[in-house]
């Protein structure tokens, strides 16, 4: 019985051996990634499912795409659109109380070019920021208007210089208004470029204050020119540049919806290089308003009766030319859709500039479709007309809406040159 017991225990030995040996080799084994066996029940040819309407249209949709595609040109040149629309800005007040009305929608307003009633496509109602160019006078005719119109109280460039430095300080604010001054006498020359850094306008002020002018020459008709559309002229002076002449931007290149030119001035030119004619096309082709503060009225006032007719041979201006210089503020104010303030008394600048300032901040920008084919050059006459009650019928007497009265179309390229 020993030997058959002790058989059967190395046969269970031997046995267990071989299972454990089985189970080390089968763990590796799985932890292998097992390829998936192929589904028995899928067929190698499935019968065609008949498609909807909409998955039809994608596919068609789909195979257009691909073909432009492979068929596309490429065009690396840029794509210029041109739009040519009249941009008319207005100003609503009423004509005896001189307040301003607000709130008016483009159904209010009509444009008429020629007499002709235009589609308003642009309208925005008026908006805050401004952008302004302070172009004063700053030459010995000025300073001496000043000094007698004063009764010698005061330097005399106090008179011209007064204006700039109260509405640089009151109207400008920033971060959105902007404000740049050229001072003139026989060239305009740019003191600041558009900024609205407090420091940077007190300098301004401060260097035209502690200054005289150097000569007796008004080239006003150049300053306006200078002012608008820009040209070659001096440095701006704050910016302490190297360059002595360099090129400078015009109004007209500025982007803002609310541009104006505040133009401080007695109005007298003595021998600019474009006439009063030529003066008065930029005017009426930069559609820009000009806001005018016109001095010397408290000399001429005074004095008037000692004045020669004409200009003596000493150069003092003559009655007359004091009456073509008042004439010409009032043009340039009325074909640019601004306004004319005749400043005799220290006292009366707040209100000058209060108004001026709020017939910037509540214009309305009108434009329309110009169209295609117009003459280059050419003139043509507007008119803003408002219904400010929204009854059908257009105000004729009891309110005023400021604005330009002419545009006229840019002249080609080749006649410019």
């Amino acid at each position: 019985m020993k030997p058959e017991k002790s058989f059967r225990s190395c046969l269970l030995a031997v046995i267990s051996i071989f299972i454990t040996l089985s189970f080390v080799a089968a763990v590796p084994a799985q932890s292998r990634p097992q390829k998936p066996k192929p589904s028995t029940t899928d067929k190698k040819n499935k019968r065609p499912v008949e498609l909807t309407a909409e998955e039809i249209q994608k596919q068609a949709e789909q195979r257009r795409m691909e073909e432009e595609a492979k068929n596309a040109i490429s065009d690396d040149d840029p794509l210029e659109i041109k739009t040519n629309l009249v941009n008319v800005d207005a100003v609503v007040y009423n004509k005896k109380s001189g307040e301003i009305v607000t709130g008016l929608r483009r159904e209010n307003f009509a444009v008429y070019e020629d007499g002709v009633r235009q589609d308003i496509t642009n309208f925005a109602e008026p908006e805050a920021p401004i952008t302004v160019t302070l172009v004063v006078e700053y030459s010995k005719w000025s300073e001496i208007f000043g000094y007698y119109g004063s009764n010698g109280m005061e330097y005399g460039h106090y008179e011209v210089i007064r204006p700039v430095a109260y509405f640089l300080s009151r109207f400008i604010k920033p971060p959105d208004d902007y404000a740049s001054v050229i001072a003139f006498d026989m060239r305009p020359t740019p003191i600041t470029d558009f900024t609205n850094d407090p420091t940077r306008l007190q300098a301004t002020i401060s260097l035209l204050l502690r200054n005289r002018p150097a000569f007796r020459e008004n080239n006003l008709f150049d300053a306006i020119k200078f002012a608008l559309v820009g040209g070659k002229g001096d440095a701006v002076v704050l910016e302490d540049s190297k360059e002595r002449r360099i090129e400078y931007g015009g109004m007209v290149d500025v982007k803002s919806p609310r541009r104006a030119i505040i133009l401080v001035a007695s109005g007298i030119d003595t021998f600019s290089r474009i006439n009063y004619n030529e003066a008065r096309k930029v005017v009426q082709g930069a559609g820009i308003p000009i806001y005018i503060i016109s001095t010397g009225n408290m000399f001429y006032k005074m004095y008037e009766s000692r004045l020669p007719a004409t200009d003596s041979i000493d150069g003092t201006p003559g009655r007359l030319t004091f009456l073509q210089a008042r004439n010409a503020m009032n043009t340039f104010a009325k074909e640019s859709g601004g306004k004319h303030y005749e400043m005799t008394f220290p006292g009366e600048l707040p209100d000058i500039l209060n108004s001026i300032n709020a017939l910037l901040r509540h214009q309305y920008s009108i434009a329309y479709d110009l169209g295609e084919n117009r003459p280059p050059g050419k003139k043509y006459k507007l008119e803003v007309k408002v219904d400010v009650n929204g009854d059908g019928k257009f105000e004729e007497k009891g309110f005023v809406v400021q604005h330009r009265p002419f545009f006229v179309t840019e002249k080609d390229k080749e006649s410019k040159n």
